[in-house]
């Protein structure tokens, strides 16, 4: 076992992991946040991304002991409670949703593509989302949703 200290959706724990266990499994089975899924298990469908400082990961890749020191944000830690983000409000908007499996990952990898450069063109963002899959959608209202988004930011920003 080994003790890790992670801060997650801004609130600090102290946590006693094995050395496998991925950073998947603590929040889901240590922390008991939920909303990130386990689609493959090995890095390949992104329904597992969450944000850590600052760039979006794909949790199952990630041990534990690996994200020690390290600040998280899950789908849980992205909007006050009984609010919606901008991104989970332009994924209803745009219909964006079927199933909702792989949507934390989606909104996550699309939270920090913003983030990171809010003047984001369309290859960039295609690139952002880039090996996350959908089995519903098709994609394209996901790619609607994005573009919203980044259409908001950008009259907000131009207000400022």
């Amino acid at each position: 076992m080994y003790e890790i200290t992670i801060r997650v959706n801004g609130k600090p724990y102290s946590l006693s992991v094995p050395a496998q266990m991925t950073l998947l499994e603590v929040l889901r089975e240590e922390l008991n946040l939920t909303g990130t899924k386990e689609g493959c298990g090995n890095g390949e469908c992104g329904a597992c991304t969450v944000i850590m400082d600052g760039q979006a990961v794909r949790s199952c890749l990630i041990l534990g002991v690996e994200a020690d020191g390290r600040e998280i944000t899950t789908i849980e830690g992205i909007a006050e409670p009984g609010e919606l983000h901008p991104i989970q409000q332009a994924f209803i908007e745009e219909d964006a949703v079927q199933c909702g499996f792989c949507t934390p990952g989606f909104i996550m990898a699309i939270k920090a593509a913003i983030d990171n450069n809010p003047q984001l063109n369309d290859e960039q963002m295609m690139e952002a989302l880039g090996g996350h899959l959908c089995r519903c959608t098709g994609y394209e209202t996901i790619f609607k949703a994005f573009k919203r988004v980044r259409q908001r930011k950008e009259v907000s920003e131009q207000k400022e």
